[in-house]
């Protein structure tokens, strides 16, 4: 029978704390992270209890511009993510009348026909007037699956292309259509997914340290979770400064079990990682910790820590980024699809920024090649799922 999670580890419950704090509420951040809404507003109660926080309440006056300002943020909401959905539908029309009646027709049902028309600049009644003529069956099928394709497409940040895309198509909404026409529909709304760049790699090697033995030898497969764990640190260059973030993979699902982020390469980076890992999974002894041979990795008090845990260390050689290809490729994704479209001020921006690409999307919801197109955490829930029915049976 595979073990219950554990609870979430103290700075994951501090990011999400602050993310509270910052403006998003606990149901917003329920849908995008894995704990409940109810676990989030116990975890923000009991951050105020600790820091001695009070809430004075607000006044009748403040009430009311508080409820002003939140109609008015709505409205601006709603009308900024219609003009996204129109970017689609306008570059591929040009503009023009017929394309934008086209989006009113698409998205009428859940804004309304008379502030579509007044954001994208048309009348309702030419929108009628257009309507009553009708579009042929092939125009609105083609335009029920660019829709469709287009909230995909920012469901993952901007970042799928038409294989993830099509992917998404046939397991989650059922719709079969061949991949070329999802391409080809993409194409029409400029819609494109994000692609890799090489990675420059962060390994100081020290000479007086004696590397353990490469078990892996580069089979990154594993039967199960918690057999195989890679680990890695890359660099989030921001106004401040670089921020370093330090991960431990599982080699079966591909999932983020453990991270770390600070201004430091120091072995206390690598350790915070393996901690949140060991928080996590509360893995069996005998699991395989594979990295390369930077000096963190092959310090001491490294060694000394994953022997306490009963975890067995083992190294790739030396300036070889196949020797542990299933780490360097989650980085890739993270600088592709994130580092490299944003950029930060601070170091406390790049953080939370990673934290939400790490909980927020890549673990629960980044569909993965290798994985059947699958996300790490659905993936996991499938294999436990297959477990419990071997167990019953």
């Amino acid at each position: 029978m595979p073990m219950s999670r554990p609870p979430y580890p103290p700075e994951f419950r501090r990011q999400m704390v602050e993310l509270v704090r910052a403006g998003r509420t606990p149901e917003e951040l329920a849908k995008e992270f894995e704990p409940t809404a109810q676990s989030i507003r116990n975890w923000v109660v009991q951050a105020d209890r600790d820091e001695g926080r009070r809430d004075d309440g607000l006044t009748s006056a403040e009430k009311q511009e508080l409820a002003r300002l939140r109609r008015e943020v709505r409205q601006l909401r709603e009308e900024r993510e219609i003009l996204k959905k129109a970017g689609g539908f306008l570059r591929a029309g040009d503009g023009s009348a017929e394309m934008k009646y086209r989006l009113i027709d698409a998205e009428k049902t859940r804004y309304g026909v008379c502030l579509l028309a007044r954001v994208v600049g048309v009348s309702r009644q030419g929108y009628y007037a257009w309507k009553s003529r009708g579009p042929s069956h092939r125009a609105r099928q083609d335009e029920a699956l660019t829709d469709t394709i287009t909230k995909i497409h920012a469901g993952s940040r901007g970042t799928y292309g038409s294989p993830r895309v099509h992917a998404e198509l046939r397991q989650e909404y059922g719709v079969r259509i061949g991949r070329k026409r999802v391409a080809r529909l993409m194409r029409a709304a400029r819609l494109e997914g994000v692609h890799r760049r090489r990675r420059r790699g962060l390994t100081r090697r020290d000479p007086a340290a004696t590397p353990a033995e490469d078990l892996v030898k580069r089979d990154f497969t594993a039967p199960a979770p918690d057999r195989t764990l890679t680990a890695d640190i890359t660099y989030v260059p921001t106004g401040e400064g670089w921020l370093y973030l330090a991960v431990v993979l599982d080699v079966f699902s591909r999932r983020i079990v453990g991270w770390a982020m600070t201004d430091h390469m120091r072995t206390e980076l690598v350790i915070d990682a393996l901690e949140m890992a060991i928080w996590n999974r509360r893995p069996a002894p005998g699991v395989i910790r594979h990295s390369d041979q930077g000096s963190q990795y092959t310090s001491l008090s490294f060694s000394q820590r994953c022997r306490s845990a009963g975890i067995r260390t083992s190294t790739g050689t030396v300036a070889d980024c196949f020797d542990n290809a299933v780490t360097e490729s989650f980085f890739a994704t993270l600088e592709t699809e994130l580092l490299d479209r944003h950029h930060f001020a601070t170091r406390a921006q790049a953080k939370a920024a990673c934290f939400d690409f790490i909980e927020g999307f890549y673990n629960p919801r980044r569909r993965h090649s290798t994985l059947g197109m699958l996300s790490p955490a659905e993936y996991e829930r499938r294999y436990n799922a297959e477990q419990d029915r071997y167990a019953a049976a």
